[in-house]
């Protein structure tokens, strides 16, 4: 991991309700750096969603056990840093370019209109190659696509938005793809359908990785009703 190991936080009462031992079922604290890629005409809310879990959740444990280290720090990539136009117009300054980024230990690969970045060699191979490093790598809707195209974990099976999984199907007819749930997990590959299902297997990796304490919390924060089954 990129982070460091620390002693179980001491509860405090949540002032929301309840007093929570945030991250004490797992006994320390791991410290995990979540990499979102970025490219052009990517989905906004498919990395906005996910971004925003990730650091509520730090903040959330923060607040409930003070001096204890930070489960999640968050950093948006892309080809070449600088500038990204995401779909319907928003620009997005990225932390960093692919030859500066920092060693990731959670991958995330948002939807979006992905046709160009699929077929650009230099993501692909940036793709695969930090995946092979990773403890997981998830995909946001259409980001199955790039996920299956770099040939990560060819076994694993994946899902994506109801609208494009004819087209995984057909573009991938070695993979598995599974319909019907929000997300479908396979070890370390985890992938999930469309905006709103990238949200909730978020919530889902926070659990995974920190516990379902503080991912309670972090939803509870979000206003967002949790499904918290695939």
């Amino acid at each position: 991991m990129t982070g460091r190991r620390a002693g179980p936080p001491q509860a405090r009462p949540d002032p929301l309700g309840g007093s929570l031992a945030v991250l004490g079922e797992r006994g320390a604290v791991i410290h995990r750096r979540v990499g979102i890629l970025l490219y052009d005409n990517v989905e906004a809310l498919d990395f906005a969603g996910p971004y925003e879990v990730f650091t509520t959740a730090t903040r959330m444990q923060a607040r409930l056990a003070p001096g204890a280290a930070a489960p999640f720090s968050v950093c948006t990539v892309s080809r070449d840093g600088g500038h990204v136009r995401a779909r319907a117009g928003m620009v997005v300054q990225t932390d960093h370019a692919f030859h500066d980024a920092p060693a990731i230990d959670v991958l995330l690969i948002p939807g979006g209109v992905h046709d160009t970045a699929m077929k650009d060699a230099v993501t692909l191979q940036w793709l695969a190659h930090t995946a092979a490093r990773c403890e997981i790598v998830a995909s946001i809707c259409t980001g199955a696509f790039l996920l299956a195209a770099a040939g990560i974990a060819d076994d694993a099976p994946l899902t994506t938005h109801w609208e494009d999984l004819a087209d995984l199907r057909t573009a991938f007819p070695r993979r598995s793809v599974v319909d019907g749930v929000r997300w479908v997990e396979h070890g370390t590959i985890v992938s999930s359908a469309g905006i709103a299902a990238g949200i909730d297997m978020s919530l889902h990796l926070v659990e995974r990785l920190a516990g379902r304490a503080l991912a309670e919390r972090t939803a509870r924060q979000m206003d967002v009703r949790w499904l918290d089954t695939p």
